[in-house]
């Protein structure tokens, strides 16, 4: 692992060659890997259950760091960062807090995936002058449908992976239709065209602490998303197990002004299996002039692509 500096090297061209780099946040290591230009604010990456580096969606990162600064980390206690996990939402978002600190910067953009967009949602509400501009993708509100079940559903998907030699993820974020299968496989194709210095296994206590964060949040009150006045993008497929689609309808009309993607015959990773149409769509919406804070975007949007996932799975 690479240590960081005050002047940052050249920016690999793929997500594939990004050096794991580590930053101190009080006193703990946190590894991240940078990619894309070094200017404009910078595009912080939150990621999903169980997640480590290696499995940020290489096709995301890459087609958001052709013109954007992306950064995608290990939060405390996952991966090759140190420390302990906390098992609160709300302390997975002061370490992540801590982290943008720590890399000097006064201003991000977040992109939240599943329980990283818990986690981008709390930031928001705590550090509002923080966050430019957001990004929630296979997420739900504090409260919602079905994410005090994520435990049971996980286990039953990481046995039936285990029963059939598969990533529990085959089951747990795509759909059982072809369009689903192709799109798993590629998606787990992927996740493993980095073949030198992968980041660790998260741990059978970080998991543990990730899965009873998650169980508290699907069962606490929910909160006040009418206050968050950022420039809002929310994504996901039409049939998410994990945290069930209704969520994102609701995140979408109870976030002022934020627009919503929907994908057909998707699930949980839609925008990994979408990867293509997605892509394009989060350049624009954070490439937009952002109105001032406290103004409204347009109306909510509901933008449903059309394309089929045999048209834009890269072969």
């Amino acid at each position: 692992m690479t240590h960081r500096s005050n002047r940052s090297p050249r920016s690999p061209a793929l997500f594939q060659d990004a050096p794991t780099r580590s930053v101190d946040v009080g006193g703990i290591a946190f590894a991240y890997r940078e990619l894309g230009p070094r200017t404009g604010v910078p595009v912080i990456l939150l990621n999903h259950l169980a997640a480590q580096l290696d499995n940020f969606d290489p096709r995301i990162v890459d087609g958001l760091a052709a013109t954007r600064r992306v950064i995608a980390f290990d939060n405390r206690g996952i991966g090759a960062s140190g420390g302990k996990t906390p098992s609160t939402i709300s302390g997975m978002a002061r370490d992540a807090v801590a982290f943008v600190r720590a890399l000097g910067f006064e201003e991000v953009d977040l992109f939240g995936f599943s329980l990283g967009g818990f986690v981008a949602q709390e930031i928001v509400l705590t550090e509002p002058k923080l966050v430019r501009k957001l990004i929630l993708a296979g997420t739900g509100p504090a409260g919602g449908q079905g994410i005090d079940r994520v435990t049971p559903l996980t286990i039953v998907d990481m046995i039936k992976g285990a029963l059939t030699f598969r990533d529990p993820k085959y089951y747990l974020f795509f759909t059982r239709t072809p369009n689903g299968r192709r799109a798993a496989n590629a998606f787990l194709r992927r996740l493993k065209e980095r073949r030198n210095n992968r980041d660790k296994a998260v741990s059978l206590s970080a998991f543990g602490a990730q899965l009873k964060a998650i169980k508290a949040y699907g069962l606490q009150a929910p909160q006040d998303l009418s206050t968050i006045r950022i420039p809002t993008l929310v994504a996901n497929g039409d049939q998410d197990r994990m945290v069930p689609s209704s969520n994102t309808y609701d995140l979408a009309g109870r976030i002022p002004g934020a627009h919503l993607v929907i994908y057909p015959d998707a699930g949980h990773g839609g925008v990994f299996q979408n990867y293509a149409d997605f892509v394009p769509k989060a350049l624009s919406f954070l490439e937009a002039e952002a109105l001032p804070q406290g103004g409204h975007a347009a109306e909510n949007v509901r933008l449903v692509s059309s394309r089929t996932t045999t048209d834009i799975l890269r072969k």
